[in-house]
């Protein structure tokens, strides 16, 4: 029953992303930055983590968690440090994240050939 959770909710943010490039109209940047700040703003309220042991996967994937992971390492840290924590502690959680994107962007431009 949780692989089907993890289905439906993951494909649900999926669904509202494509509708924001379908019916919206927004570019894929908007779109991402859109679906971060949703999950950033599910966090500040409490929902996401709840929204994550219901759905598992299917919340942890999609681009929403990143939002999530910004907030809930602030305020995590924003708690356990003061006001620094709120700078230092969101990127305690997503450094690894945004490391290997740097790293393997920068791979994959050493091997394929941009059209421009």
């Amino acid at each position: 029953m949780q692989f089907l959770w993890a289905f439906l909710v993951g494909g649900g943010i999926c669904v509202i992303g494509q509708l924001m490039f379908d019916v919206v109209k927004l570019t894929p940047a908007h779109t991402m930055s859109t679906l971060v700040v949703i999950g950033a703003i599910l966090d500040g309220f409490n929902l996401y983590e709840p929204l994550i042991k219901f759905a598992g996967a299917g919340a942890t994937i999609p681009i929403t968690s990143f939002g999530n992971a910004l907030v809930h390492g602030a305020l995590t840290e924003l708690h356990a440090i003061g006001p620094v924590g709120v700078i230092t502690g969101m990127f305690k959680l997503t450094s690894a994240g945004i490391s290997s994107a740097i790293i393997f962007s920068f791979l994959a431009a050493l091997v394929v050939r941009p059209k421009g």
